[in-house]
């Protein structure tokens, strides 16, 4: 592990359980168990598989006159989401846009009722922290002492309503307070598998025990950072940092629906965050380059990086890929890139790959069937 490295605290658990562990957005994190990505992968999708997302930053925003009301209108300055409408006990997928429209970060935020819980991504955490504190009228307050675990998965609810029974009555995008052996479970139904499954925030003191008791369970195995990124990729789902950055718009990423009436032209709280001008006026007139999804002919895999054209030979570049590898549910490679959204589905472009070009084709996403419990 590298000196400068931060480990969760299922670093242990994952050393046991024979992982391989890397560096990974300044932690120490495990790309994958003895199985293999392949078998963690394959896994998720048909039983459940345990990831720990530890690294990933835990914030609370609590209003400073109580008032969840006040909390919801000064998220929404730096947010494009509805926050005033977002109910107690459900989450909502927002971003954080800058002066130029572009994205700094995307993020899960709950209403937990008296205040807002933040789930952010691991190397935007420092930033996105200094970022919500300047907020006026409400405390941020990062969270030091609870542990992330994702259990994912078409069993993942039988799985843990043996733990936690009051799981099977949650729908998509919910969240609960919960008991667990005396402590306090933060609960959300979601992840970032394009299956069913649950996040779980839980104090740092009981985290091995709960990942040790959901590895008990029949249906449950551990999975890592690779299991985790095909599976997303498969989902259609965006990375922050490859598939969309600052340079990068919401309409671009194709995250258009995270940005709902209320916040539009003619919205009864139109804008009012960074870079609002430029979103809504791209949002309505529609974006020149979007997120489109690529099949490559053949099995091997084109990558992040790898060159686009129009031409098997010469030709004019169109980008790059953002995301790519093998997608083992698809059963060949799958690609992500930005590019002209007019060029119809089943387009033939070409991928430069080690000094050869091959035929990729502009195909729909999500390459697999999301399958969360509405």
């Amino acid at each position: 592990m590298a000196d400068d490295s931060r480990r969760t605290g299922l670093y242990d658990f994952h050393i046991a359980e024979g992982a391989r562990m890397v560096p990974f957005a300044g932690w120490d994190m495990p790309v994958h168990y003895t199985t293999g990505v392949l078998g963690e992968h394959l896994h998720t999708r048909a039983h459940a598989s345990l990831f720990d997302v530890g690294h990933m930053g835990q914030v609370l925003v609590i209003p400073a006159d109580g008032g969840i009301e006040a909390a919801a209108l000064a998220l929404e300055t730096l947010i494009p989401a509805d926050l005033l409408g977002l109910a107690p006990g459900r989450q909502r997928y927002g971003l954080f846009t800058d002066e130029e429209g572009g994205i700094l970060d995307d993020l899960m935020i709950a209403n937990r009722g008296d205040h807002f819980y933040l789930v952010v991504n691991a190397a935007c955490a420092a930033a996105d922290l200094a970022h919500l504190q300047s907020l006026e009228g409400v405390e941020v307050r990062p969270v030091t002492d609870r542990g992330l675990i994702a259990l994912q998965g078409p069993e993942a609810e039988q799985a843990l309503a043996r733990l936690l029974p009051d799981v099977a009555a949650m729908k998509f995008m919910d969240m609960r307070a919960l008991d667990w052996q005396g402590v306090e479970l933060w609960v959300s139904r979601s992840g970032y598998t394009g299956e069913d499954g649950f996040e779980i925030s839980v104090p740092d003191t009981h985290v091995t025990a709960l990942a040790e008791a959901l590895l008990d369970q029949p249906e449950v195995a551990p999975a890592g950072l690779g299991a985790r990124d095909s599976l997303r990729l498969e989902a259609g789902l965006p990375l922050y940092g490859h598939d969309m950055d600052e340079t990068v718009s919401p309409a671009e990423a194709s995250l258009g629906w995270s940005i709902p009436r209320v916040r539009r032209r003619g919205g009864a709280r139109e804008g009012g965050f960074p870079g609002a001008g430029g979103v809504l006026m791209e949002l309505e007139e529609g974006p020149s380059r979007a997120r489109r999804g690529l099949r490559p002919e053949g099995r091997a895999p084109i990558r992040e990086g790898v060159e686009l054209f129009d031409a098997e030979t010469e030709g004019r570049s169109l980008g790059r890929v953002r995301s790519g590898g093998f997608g083992p549910s698809v059963g060949g490679p799958i690609a992500v890139a930005i590019l002209d959204p007019e060029l119809p589905e089943g387009t033939r472009l070409w991928a430069e790959l080690r000094g050869k070009r091959i035929p990729v084709a502009i195909s729909p996403m999500p390459f697999v069937k999301t399958t969360y419990k509405r």
